[in-house]
C-alpha cells in the first residue's frame, strides 16, 4: 500500500477525532445490540472481505451505528485512528434508490487515504467501488454554526480532490438499506487523494465549487462521468452542513482537523485490472484540481 505525500504529514497533524465521537450514541435500551452475534459475524466479514449478510429488514438506525463503532473499532487495528467522516446518500438519485429521505455518515480512518498515483488492487474490497468525491478540512468550530455554503467556507482549511474507493460489501441479491449502509460505515474502505487547494471564503470561490464540472477519465481520455459541482446536495458544501447538524443532534461537533468527505459526483463503477481513472475540477479560480488512481 503506497504512503501519502509530505502535504498529508502537515495537515494530519492537526488534531483528530476521538473514536468515542465517531458515531451516534446508542440509547441505553438497544446498547445491548452491539454485543449481537449477528454484528460480531458482519464486522468479521467485512474486515476478512467475505460477502457480508444483512442484519434483516428489521434493523433499527440505533443498532446500524451500533455495528458501525464495532466495525469501526475492529478496522482501526489496521487502519489507525478516525481522522473525519463521510457523507453518503448525498444525490437524489441515490437516496431514491435505497428508500433514504436523508444523507448518512460514515467514520474516515487514517489509514484509508492513499496520494495521487496510487496503485490499489483491484480486489481492495468485497464489492469494490470507485467514485468522484472530494473532501473538505475543517479550520474551526465555527463550522457547526453555519448555514449556508459561504459561512461554512469561512471555517475550512482547504478543499481535496478524492477518489473514493468504496465497498458495498454486502453479498449478490442482499438488501441495501440506509440503516445497513450505515452499519458497513457507508461503505468506506480506502480513498486517493490530490494536493489541497486553500479555501478562499469569498463568494467567487464558493459559487465557483457549486458550478464546477467534475470529469472522470480512463488512461484514454474515454469520459467516464461528468457532473456539476451541484450534484451534491446542490452545492458540495451543504454536505457539511448536514453533517454538522446530524451530529448536533447528538451534542457531537465538528473539531479542527476533521476531514469530511462530501459525497459522489456521479455514480459509482467497479474497477478493472490495468485501470486508471482520473478526477478533474474544473471551474475552480484557483485552477483545475485533479487526482489519479491505478487499479491493478
Amino acid at each position: 500500500m503506497a504512503r501519502r505525500g509530505g502535504h498529508l504529514i502537515a495537515l494530519f497533524a492537526l488534531p483528530i477525532l476521538a473514536l468515542a465521537l465517531s458515531v451516534l450514541p446508542v440509547p441505553p435500551a438497544q446498547a445491548h445490540a452491539c454485543d449481537a452475534d449477528r454484528i460480531v459475524q458482519m464486522t468479521a466479514a467485512y474486515v476478512d472481505k467475505r460477502p457480508v449478510k444483512s442484519l434483516g429488514p428489521e434493523l433499527t438506525m440505533a443498532e446500524a451505528l451500533c455495528a458501525q463503532t464495532a466495525l469501526v473499532a475492529r478496522l482501526s487495528r489496521e487502519l489507525g485512528r478516525p481522522i473525519g467522516y463521510k457523507v453518503g446518500l448525498t444525490s437524489k438519485a441515490a437516496r431514491e434508490m435505497f428508500g433514504a429521505t436523508t444523507s448518512v455518515h460514515g467514520v474516515l480512518l487514517e489509514g484509508m487515504l492513499l496520494p495521487d498515483g496510487a496503485e490499489v488492487s483491484v480486489d481492495y474490497g468485497i464489492r469494490p467501488i470507485f467514485e468522484p468525491d472530494l473532501l473538505v478540512t475543517v479550520k474551526d468550530e465555527g463550522v457547526n454554526d453555519a448555514k449556508t455554503p459561504l459561512e461554512v467556507a469561512r471555517h475550512l482549511e482547504a478543499v481535496i480532490p478524492f477518489v473514493e474507493l468504496a465497498d458495498l460489501a454486502m453479498a449478490e441479491g442482499e438488501p441495501l438499506s440506509p440503516e445497513m449502509i450505515t452499519a458497513i460505515n457507508v461503505g468506506a474502505r480506502l480513498g486517493v487523494i490530490g494536493a489541497p487547494v486553500p479555501i478562499s471564503p469569498g463568494v467567487d470561490f464558493v459559487d465557483a465549487l457549486g458550478t464546477m464540472t467534475v470529469i472522470t477519465t480512463d488512461a484514454s481520455g474515454n469520459q467516464l462521468s461528468k457532473a456539476s459541482g451541484k450534484a451534491i446536495l446542490g452545492h458540495p458544501l451543504n454536505a457539511v452542513i448536514w453533517l454538522a447538524e446530524h451530529l448536533a443532534e447528538s451534542r457531537i461537533k465538528l473539531k479542527a482537523g476533521d476531514i469530511i468527505s462530501l459525497g459522489s459526483f456521479a455514480r459509482p463503477r467497479p474497477p478493472q485490472p490495468g485501470q486508471t481513472v482520473t478526477v478533474r475540477y474544473e471551474g475552480l479560480p484557483t485552477g483545475a484540481m485533479q487526482v489519479s488512481v491505478t487499479f491493478r
